[in-house]
């Protein structure tokens, strides 16, 4: 039996920053298939027994049952000493990244690949422009602050690379955007990010096959 269990699906970006650092901590782990689609995380069992926000990942560690992903690689990186700060004001740098990322990067980028590829209904245009909006802004900051160092946070990976990196590593057509055409630096720091140890793109890394919503 192994001594992680991360509930979770192929198809989760916020599971794959949980995934990618249990990978990159070679931590002794396993996944726990999560029917996302046929609504599991929905059902009463499922917020009574595993996560009461109905939510993906889940990390099941020595008796603790640890929700959001943030969360989770906080205390996988002290629990593993690997990927966090080494004093406050680091420690303050990681969570300030990290908090950008859930707010202006994956908060957008996961609900527009939604509508993208897997909701059955073709999504309104002036939402997804909308959001494209937003997400444009958003890759915007971050491709300057990779134009001053090699990592997000501080001048090597933490964290805060994996909150961000949640979404960059799915197909090119579930996401629209070509970074190494249109952001240089952020491509770049993908490019870094490959070389950490235990890395694969998610639907390599967890459970559940590419899919694409009938429409």
């Amino acid at each position: 039996m192994a001594e992680f269990k991360l509930h979770c699906f192929a198809q989760s970006g916020n599971a794959y920053k949980s995934a990618l650092m249990l990978a990159c901590c070679e931590a002794d782990w396993e996944a726990v298939w999560i029917d996302f689609f046929n609504g599991q995380t929905r059902k009463a069992e499922w917020r009574d027994t595993v996560n009461e926000m109905g939510e993906a990942p889940v990390l099941e560690h020595g008796g603790k049952k640890l929700t959001q992903s943030g969360v989770i690689n906080a205390y996988l990186s002290k629990h593993f000493k690997k990927l966090g700060a080494e004093n406050d004001d680091e420690e303050l740098e990681v969570l300030r990244w990290t908090l950008f990322d859930n707010h202006k990067l994956s908060g957008v980028l996961g609900p527009y690949r939604f509508l993208n590829v897997l909701m059955p209904t073709a999504p309104d245009p002036a939402v997804m422009n909308f959001l494209k909006g937003r997400l444009d802004a958003a890759f915007a900051v971050l491709e300057v602050q990779l134009g001053r160092q090699p990592f997000v946070a501080l001048d090597r990976p933490t964290i805060a690379d994996l909150s961000c990196a949640g979404y960059v590593f799915y197909p090119a057509d579930e996401l629209n955007f070509d970074f190494k055409a249109d952001y240089p630096n952020i491509s770049a720091w993908m490019d870094r990010l490959k070389e950490l140890p235990g890395w694969k793109p998610p639907y390599e890394m967890m459970p559940g096959e590419i899919f694409r919503a009938q429409r």
